[in-house]
């Protein structure tokens, strides 16, 4: 049954999330520390694959950098009038790392039952083995060639590619997570895919093997930002019903 609460909920969801729309054109206003930070919190809680979080959010609050990484943008406006850019950086890497911390936090805390800690291991003991053995490169032919019959298994983390596009998805929950909390402050964003990975990766000293999915751009929109009639696919089309 909804009560008010859940009424109150979803009507504020609702004008967040169509609120959001891509802005290209910032008006040059400052965000506050304070809200970036609060923004990258509900980021963090964002959903993951065995919660391994194997990303991170590169926030560029120095302005020669962030100049350096709009000029990688391919000068995008989006990135040259942003206030602030979140580079949205992800690697198999940090998924064994936080493997390892969640491990750690499992066999140390007293609010897990055995058996929740057994289900814990489990778990973890697969990601591990998946993201060890099956990064080598040797797999990646084996399941291109097992793709053609089966397509769902592209998607496996398996391969040193398709363990790099399991991170980069698990990345964008975090990405869309900040991009709804900063429409919830009032600040507006731009996810940007035209970009010089190469270069940002080199300039942000990112480790080997890291993948960029993402850079958002933060601000405010300018007075004359381009903001047309919203245009998505018929609910028929998307939504299917079994």
């Amino acid at each position: 049954m909804k009560n008010s609460t859940t009424a109150a909920n979803w009507a504020d969801f609702q004008a967040t999330n169509r609120q959001r729309r891509a802005i290209r054109d910032f008006n040059g206003a400052q965000i506050s520390d304070d809200d970036i930070a609060a923004i990258l919190a509900e980021a963090v809680l964002a959903p993951s694959s065995g919660n391994l979080q194997p990303y991170q959010l590169h926030w560029i609050s120095n302005a020669e950098t962030k100049a350096t990484i709009a000029q990688a943008c391919n000068g995008q406006k989006a990135a040259k009038t942003a206030a602030t850019l979140i580079v949205v950086a992800a690697n198999p890497a940090f998924g064994l790392k936080t493997a390892t911390e969640q491990r750690a936090y499992v066999d140390s805390s007293a609010a897990f039952e055995q058996k929740s800690k057994a289900y814990y291991h489990k778990q973890l003991n697969m990601f591990e083995r998946l993201l060890k053995l099956g990064a080598f490169p040797i797999w990646t032919p084996l399941v291109s060639i097992a793709a053609l019959v089966r397509p769902s298994l592209s998607l496996l983390p398996v391969g040193h590619l398709g363990s790099k596009h399991w991170a980069a998805r698990n990345a964008v929950f975090a990405a869309q997570t900040l991009m709804l909390a900063a429409a919830a402050k009032g600040i507006d964003s731009c996810p940007m895919e035209g970009f010089s990975a190469s270069k940002i990766a080199t300039l942000l000293d990112l480790p080997r093997g890291t993948v960029i999915p993402l850079v958002i751009a933060l601000g405010y929109r300018s007075t004359d930002a381009r903001i047309e009639a919203q245009w998505r696919r018929s609910e028929d089309d998307l939504v299917i019903q079994h």
